[in-house]
């Protein structure tokens, strides 16, 4: 057996154990579906999750990842666009995708985007939830106080497909009260800077 094989079988027994464990102490989550997810994610037959996306313009630029290693892949806007100076601009990307259940992709900026250009994408990490399948269209803010042009084919973002709970496993429930923690309402800073 190799080291991956080794690796994956561990991680199994212990999210077996985890998931054990929340189902005694959550019984009303027995339907979360953590089997396909743990079947989908650790499975040493399939080491990928698939993410089928749609190329909505012929000038669409296929998604995919530089390196192995990295958690985002690039997004690539389908216009030009000028930003005015301390502005936004919705950019479309022409590209939809089937998001599998259990998981968002989340819409982040580029470093060297920002870092070079002042360019940001305004409500990161912009949230593209399971249920849509519309286009992927990203909020640029451009920092500076000069316009800035936006080319076709140009990176504008990256995105993340990322594992999240969906609102139809939580039970929001009204209180009182909520429970004491460590930290308590500390925030803003609080830790120090």
């Amino acid at each position: 057996m190799s080291t991956n094989e080794d690796l994956a079988n561990d991680l199994e027994k212990l999210l077996r154990g985890l998931e054990e464990e929340i189902f005694a102490d959550m019984p009303d989550l027995e339907d979360f579906p953590l089997k396909e997810m743990d079947e989908t994610v650790f499975s040493t037959n399939n080491h990928q999750i698939p993410l089928k996306y749609v190329k909505l313009s012929t000038n669409a630029v296929d998604p995919s990842y530089n390196y192995p290693t990295d958690s985002g892949f690039d997004l690539y806007s389908i216009q030009n666009v000028k930003i005015t100076g301390n502005g936004r601009a919705l950019i479309p990307t022409g590209l939809s995708f089937d998001i599998p259940e259990g998981y968002e992709i989340q819409v982040r900026s580029k470093s060297g985007l920002a870092v070079d250009k002042g360019l940001m994408v305004l409500n990161s990490p912009g949230t593209v939830d399971q249920g849509y399948n519309g286009e992927i269209k990203v909020i640029i803010f451009n920092t500076n106080p000069w316009t800035i042009e936006i080319s076709e084919g140009q990176k504008i973002a990256q995105a993340v497909l990322s594992p999240v709970v969906s609102g139809k496993w939580i039970n929001m429930i009204e209180s009182d009260k909520i429970n004491e923690k460590d930290r308590g309402s500390n925030g803003f800073g609080s830790t120090g800077i």
